[in-house]
């Protein structure tokens, strides 16, 4: 894992990033920087966009933080392995914790879909978007995840690239060694993804059109039933050291792990 800087604040900025360029601060970020950090005019954040990279700037402003001034990258931009996470959403705090997590994992789309025994109709896309800004501000993430629309499951594998590999976690499949059954699928190099159902598990008839599908690996997670959002991060886990960017340039799976970042609760 390349070397970062851990001990800085990361703010992310919706505005170009480069050499010199003002950014102004929205109001709750000047609060954040001066009021939680207690950080002033002269001391440095890292901030970045989703598209430019990461970049230190130095904060400005005479009462409170108004501005940022872009000095210098830090890092460049890169791009999160082609993994899309598919579920059915939750409520409120578990769907915070599910989306947060699975950015963290390296999802790079964030799909809600609605299925028979979905336990929500309703999902809060800007809530969610804010919870993928504050996992990427937290853990060093560069490239922000995308957040769509929700739409029916039928919908979405009827629109779906069907050359992608779909990773289909079924708590009604046998339960055999998942590390190996996803080493020995083909992806094609046209990109994994990984579904998880509700609570109540998928309707019969979801099932039966779920395992029609071309390019699906049905997969269980273990012999225990996982909640969702435990699910969610049980299978992201699986996909990324058996065929994500877990795996080292060899395509062995690294052995090392991310370093914490300070003061994070």
């Amino acid at each position: 894992m390349p070397e970062h800087d851990f001990r800085s604040p990361r703010l992310f900025v919706d505005a170009p990033l480069n050499a010199g360029a003002i950014v102004p601060l929205e109001r709750d970020q000047s609060n954040y920087l001066g009021n939680v950090l207690r950080l002033g005019s002269g001391d440095t954040v890292l901030a970045f966009n989703g598209r430019d990279g990461e970049w230190r700037a130095a904060i400005s402003g005479r009462k409170r933080a108004d501005t940022l001034t872009i000095t210098a990258q830090t890092r460049a931009p890169d791009r999160l392995p082609d993994v899309t996470y598919v579920f059915a959403p939750l409520k409120h705090a578990r769907l915070d914790y599910m989306v947060q997590k699975a950015v963290e994992m390296g999802a790079a789309r964030l799909v809600p879909v609605l299925t028979r025994f979905t336990q929500v109709s309703r999902v809060n896309g800007e809530r969610m978007r804010a919870n993928v800004v504050e996992a990427a501000e937290q853990c060093g993430i560069i490239s922000l995840a995308e957040v769509a629309d929700p739409l029916p499951l039928e919908r979405f594998l009827a629109g779906r690239d069907q050359a992608r590999l779909l990773v289909f976690c079924d708590e009604a499949a046998e339960v055999e060694n998942p590390v190996q059954a996803l080493q020995a699928a083909t992806t094609a190099n046209s990109g994994i993804d990984v579904l998880i159902g509700p609570e109540g598990g998928f309707a019969d008839e979801e099932r039966t059109l779920l395992l029609r599908q071309p390019s699906i690996l049905r997969l269980a997670l273990g012999p225990r039933i996982l909640r969702a959002d435990t699910a969610a991060v049980a299978a992201l886990a699986l996909v990324q050291a058996a065929l994500g960017d877990w795996r080292g340039s060899d395509g062995r799976t690294s052995g090392r792990v991310p370093s914490p970042l300070a003061g994070e609760g």
